[in-house]
């Protein structure tokens, strides 16, 4: 149970004196019961407050959150970790500012207090915060997931694997940043058994702070792409960034590679821990072959390890959904899972992967994947469609932070759209690059659209009963409109952050 006394002990890194102290850092009875009060959510967003919640007031590119304290305090915040300089602003409520700089829990506060932590840096608290609460549990072992594409669906194919035997809890959409990361751990109890977190990165050193905050004893990277080229420069710093993730774990784990990348595959001798590598090559440890597309009914593929051949069928859309499952069997394996339980949770439509077939209106077939987008994964989608059958069109938007990479991804991206759509919708300014590159192709039946709302327009006009659309940009185009504009289903449609 996560209490006040906790949140203290974690940002002052100290124990109660005299009759405080207990072998496990807990705060004793004997402390106010201000301290034995429990934290019922850990929020850094204010509309996200319920009473028994600590908020952490951080300070954003847009927004800070000391100007929220006040509305954090009204929805039943019970304490405020923020800076220093903004207690002078006067947020109402019974603030009693706690400076963490190595005081005491005084016995002597009433219970109705609500405690300000007063400190330098409340991200570096929260953080602080979450990697105390994760000691908390040191039986509990945590798989790390990144790289450019395929983080979220590796993650939630592990999580449905590991299911089958360990309590498991997983990051939940896009809480995978140095914010997210840590929220995620503050939803660990004492019934779990394993956490699976999916690990994303700007900058290089983010990825070693999360592998500090969560001690992974198993590390997963699923490719190297150009993502984020604009923060990062090169696909060598990006794999150097990745890399943090294999550099972290210790000599008992395991690292899971994709051994078809070759930058992933020379992290191998980045890591002190056991490899396992997958992928299509027969040299990998978990392989597979014989790979034939049911369309949107999945993908059947021969499953090799060492003398084991498994004919394997997964309700997962497309080629590139393979190694996601190989991936996730080999955690299983690292885990000591039966091929039993690792089939079993491969083929479990409970987890939320990123591309999902849809109904749409005027009796079309959506292909939502408009999570994110990078040129790997818009191709990969593209190969999808191609798998189908009937009249297809493709709804392309921009791909962002591809840096010097930009024209090249996005004319890649329209090429070959341009062999395999019978129409292209591009959406917005980089994926006017896609439709141009389409057109130079000599495509006869490319459309522009400014806006989602220009291509929910659009496709009302251009599309007949029984097309497949694909529609796919990246998380700030938010092309998810077009898919909530157009599904018979709206409510399964929420959209998320990268």
């Amino acid at each position: 149970m996560l209490t006040l006394g906790d949140l203290f002990l974690a940002l002052t890194e100290t124990k109660p004196s005299g009759e405080g102290g207990t072998a496990d850092g807990s705060v004793p009875d004997k402390v106010a019961a201000l301290w034995q009060a429990r934290i019922l959510r850990v929020a850094i967003d204010s509309r996200q407050v319920i009473p028994g919640s600590v908020f952490f007031a951080l300070k954003g590119e847009a927004l800070d959150g000391h100007q929220f304290i006040g509305e954090a305090l009204a929805r039943g915040a019970i304490a405020i970790v923020g800076n220093a300089r903004a207690r002078e602003s006067g947020f109402g409520g019974n603030l009693t500012l706690i400076d963490v700089a190595g005081l005491q829990p005084n016995p002597d506060l009433p219970a109705s207090t609500i405690p300000f932590f007063a400190t330098p840096d409340s991200l570096s608290a929260l953080q602080k915060f979450a990697a105390y609460w994760r000691r908390k549990f040191p039986a509990v072992q945590v798989i790390g997931v990144t790289g450019s594409v395929g983080k979220t669906s590796t993650k939630e194919l592990i999580w449905t694997v590991l299911k089958q035997r360990y309590r498991t809890l997983k990051s939940q959409g896009n809480l995978n940043s140095e914010t997210g990361l840590p929220l995620t751990l503050f939803e660990l109890n004492e019934t779990h058994e394993r956490v699976v977190l999916e690990m994303g990165m700007y900058a290089p050193r983010e990825i070693a702070t999360l592998c500090e905050i969560a001690a992974p004893l198993v590390g997963v990277v699923t490719l190297v792409a150009p993502i984020h080229l604009e923060r990062l420069g090169t696909l060598e710093h990006i794999a150097a960034a990745k890399a943090e993730l294999v550099e972290a774990l210790p000599a008992r784990g395991w690292a899971i590679l994709n051994g078809d990348d070759a930058r992933v595959r020379a992290m191998r001798a980045k890591t002190r821990a056991q490899v396992m590598t997958f992928g299509l090559d027969a040299a990998n440890d978990v392989w597979a072959d014989q790979i034939e597309s049911r369309g949107l009914e999945g993908m059947a593929f021969a499953l090799h390890h060492r003398d084991t051949i498994l004919h394997v069928r997964v309700p997962l859309l497309g080629q590139h959904s393979v190694h996601t499952a190989l991936a996730a069997a080999a955690v299983g394996l690292t885990q000591g899972l039966s091929w039993e339980e690792i089939l079993n949770g491969l083929q479990d439509v409970s987890a939320q992967l990123r591309l999902i077939a849809v109904p749409g209106e005027n009796g079309v077939t959506l292909l939502d994947d408009t999570y994110n987008a990078s040129p790997p994964s818009t191709l990969s989608a593209l190969n999808l469609l191609a798998e189908l059958n009937g009249r297809k069109i493709a709804v392309l938007g921009d791909m962002r932070e591809l840096g010097a990479y930009e024209q090249e991804g996005h004319s890649l991206v329209g090429i070959r759209a341009s062999e395999i759509a019978d129409v292209i919708l591009a959406v917005g300014p980089l994926g006017k690059l896609i439709g141009d590159a389409a057109r130079e192709q000599g495509h006869a039946q490319v459309a522009f659209a400014a806006s989602n709302e220009q291509a929910v327009a659009q496709l009302r006009k251009l599309t007949q009963p029984g097309d497949t659309i694909l529609i796919k940009g990246s998380r700030g185009a938010q092309m998810e409109e077009i898919v909530r504009a157009l599904a018979l289903d709206t409510e399964m449609h929420g959209g998320g952050a990268s």
